[in-house]
C-alpha cells in the first residue's frame, strides 16, 4: 500500500526486504526519488568507517539520529547501532 511520505515505494520495499530499518529505508528511498539514484550513490563513501571514529564522535552521531540507549553502549555497540539504524 503506497504511503504519501515514501517517494519511491519500490526502492523502499527492496531496502526493507534487505533488512534496513523503516527510517533508513525511507531516507534512502526519498533521497533517491528526489535527486536520482546515481547522484545519491556518488555522495556516499567520503566519510571514514565508523570503526575509525572516536567514541565521542559516535555518541554525537547517535544522538543526532536518535539511537535509543546510546548512553550505556560501548564503542562496538554504538558502531553496530549506527550501521543498523
Amino acid at each position: 500500500m503506497p504511503r504519501s511520505q515514501i517517494k519511491d515505494e519500490k526502492t523502499y520495499q527492496k531496502l526493507r526486504e534487505k533488512g534496513d530499518s523503516k527510517e533508513k529505508a525511507a531516507r534512502i528511498a526519498n533521497a533517491a526519488a528526489g535527486q536520482g539514484k546515481k547522484k545519491v550513490g556518488r555522495r556516499g563513501g567520503k566519510s571514514p568507517s565508523y570503526d575509525e571514529w572516536s567514541k565521542d564522535d559516535l555518541m554525537q552521531r547517535a544522538r543526532e539520529i536518535g539511537v535509543e540507549g546510546r548512553s550505556s553502549m560501548n564503542k562496538a555497540e554504538l558502531v553496530k547501532a549506527l550501521r543498523d539504524h
